[in-house]
Formats: C-alpha cells, sequence, structure tokens
C-alpha cells in the first residue's frame, strides 16, 4: 500500500517545483493556480529568492505548498491510488488538496494568512525552538514540565528526535534539564517564532474564521492527522483539526507508525527535500522510502511505486 506524504517548512530551496512546471503542463497549471491566489509574486520568489525572502514564513508556506502540489500532479495519474496522505505541519495542507479536500487556491490563501498570523503572535526574539537530540519525547516533556514558563515539544519527529518550543528563557531552561536528562546534543533552530506550542493561541484564533469560509469538502482517501495521529475523511474534521493544529505538537513518529499500522508499505515524499523520508528510516525501518523533490526523482520513484501493484 501506498502513503503520499508531503514536507513542511524549512524544505524550501529555490527554484524548487520549477524543473516540473516546466515540463508538465498540469504542473504549470498548479503554479497558475497558485500565483492567482497569492496576488502575485509567488513565482518570482520561488524562482530567484533571495534566500531570506523565501525564509519569511508567509512567503514559504504557500511557496512550499505550491511546488509540492505541481510535483504532485505530475505524478497522481501515473501511480498505483494512494491508500494514505499526510504531511508534516503545513504538509497536512499539501495532503488536503492531494486527496481532494481543499483547493489549491484556498490552500495558498489559507497558509499565507497561517504563516502571517503565526509570525504576528510572539514578537521576534521573545519565542524559541530547538532540536532535541538523544532522548525519547516522553523524556523531553517531562523536562519541559519541569520548568517554569512556557515551553513545550512541538515535534515528534523521531524517536529520539523532538523540537521543543515556547518563550526563549523557558525553552533554555527546558535544554538544559533535556541535557541533564541525557540529551546528547541541543540545537537551536533557525526560526522567527515558536511553532505548535500555547504561544501560538493569538495564531488558532485569528486562523479560524478563515478556515470556516475556506472550500473544504469531504474526500475519499484518508489524511492522517498531525494532531491525532488518526484517518480523517470529512470537511469537518479537517477545519477542526487544522485549527487545533497550530498550538498542538506535531505527532510525526505516532503518524507513521499509524500508516504502517492501517498497511503502508511505501512511503513517497513528494516534495521539496528529503526530511520525512529521513524521519521514517528512524521510525520504521521496515517501511520502504522514496521521494519526489526533481525531475530526476520521477522515473525511480514510479518503479518503487509500481512494485506494490
Amino acid at each position: 500500500m501506498l502513503a503520499i506524504v508531503f514536507p513542511g517548512q524549512g524544505s524550501q530551496t529555490i527554484g524548487m517545483g520549477l524543473d516540473f512546471a516546466r515540463a508538465y503542463p498540469e504542473s504549470a497549471q498548479a503554479f497558475e493556480e497558485a500565483e492567482r491566489a497569492f496576488g502575485g509574486g509567488l513565482r518570482e520568489r520561488i524562482e530567484r529568492g533571495p534566500d531570506s525572502e523565501l525564509a519569511r514564513t508567509e512567503i514559504t508556506q504557500p511557496a512550499i505548498l505550491t511546488a509540492s502540489i505541481a510535483i504532485w500532479r505530475a505524478l497522481a495519474g501515473r501511480l498505483p491510488r494512494p491508500a494514505f496522505f499526510a504531511g508534516h505541519s503545513l504538509g497536512e495542507y499539501s495532503a488536503l488538496v492531494a486527496a481532494g479536500g481543499l483547493p489549491l487556491g484556498d490552500a495558498v490563501r489559507l497558509v499565507r494568512r497561517r504563516g502571517a498570523f503565526m509570525q504576528q503572535a510572539v514578537p521576534e526574539g521573545e519565542g524559541e525552538m530547538a532540536a532535541i537530540l538523544g532522548i525519547d519525547g516522553a523524556a523531553v516533556a517531562k523536562a519541559c514540565a519541569s520548568v517554569d514558563g512556557p515551553v513545550s515539544p512541538a515535534n515528534f519527529n523521531a524517536p529520539i528526535q523532538t523540537v521543543i518550543a515556547g518563550r526563549r528563557d523557558a525553552v533554555q531552561a527546558a535544554a538544559r534539564a533535556c541535557q541533564a536528562a541525557g540529551a546528547k546534543r541541543v540545537v537551536p533552530l533557525p526560526v522567527s517564532a515558536p511553532f505548535h506550542c500555547a504561544l501560538m493561541a493569538p495564531a488558532a484564533e485569528k486562523l479560524e474564521p478563515e478556515l470556516a469560509t475556506a472550500g473544504f469538502a469531504d474526500f475519499a482517501t484518508p489524511v492522517i492527522s498531525n494532531v491525532s495521529a488518526q484517518p480523517y475523511t470529512t470537511a469537518a474534521e479537517a477545519r477542526r483539526l487544522l485549527h487545533a493544529q497550530v498550538c498542538s505538537p506535531v505527532r510525526w513518529v505516532e503518524c507513521v507508525e499509524r500508516l504502517v499500522a492501517l498497511g503502508a508499505t511505501l512511503q513517497l515524499e513528494v516534495g521539496p527535500g528529503k526530511v520525512l523520508s529521513g524521519l521514517a528510516a528512524k521510525i520504521e525501518r521496515k517501511l520502504a522510502r522514496a521521494n519526489v523533490e526533481t525531475l530526476a526523482d520521477v522515473e525511480p520513484a514510479l518503479a518503487a511505486a509500481g512494485a506494490l501493484r
């Protein structure tokens, strides 16, 4: 069984998806739809950057979404029917577009606003995120709970790789507690806001009416939720879960474990980067992995998926 997964923020690169737009009409159409929804200037930023502009959250999120869907549309008719879709944080919006649960234009508008709301929720410099390596997620959560101030796990990315987020002093205190508990490394992350924690409550509040008016629809192929690590197929669940996702940790370890428990045997990562392929190797070694980021990746990925037929 085939599971399609989509990357989140941090995987962006200048030029992502444009080789597909030049090679496939359906990919070019995805860029055109996204450009209209964005209001112009998105493709230019993807094509030319600079990196500092592409890294702005309100630019990054629609840019990665657009590139991911452009690549997906080139593949969709050539693959066995996926059994599941999933995506890491922002990538869950890509998953919903691919599943038919959300029009691309609406998704672009939503994630642009989502990115802006997240950026506005915490003044720059007051929040922080850090990756904790070498201890499990439960130990990280315990360390966060042991310190004063708002800090909590934000991304359960791999069995011994958890990202924490919160107010800067609390994150630094939690990082020291993690080191005392046996963490091998603490890596501060170059992000502009502390995502997926309680400090994002203002962003969640602003996003809720945007989700209410977006054109969600029920869909047939399940998407695995970041919030619950469970499959869902309805517009109502999509709205509720995407709202909760803003302040909730990304339970990626459980998402991948759920895919395997439900019968997935191949994870195909679609979009820029190979982050999710690397994480899958740490979570479920028996899950085969492939990714499509450039045109050169297409035939190997199709061969891997063809073996499932």
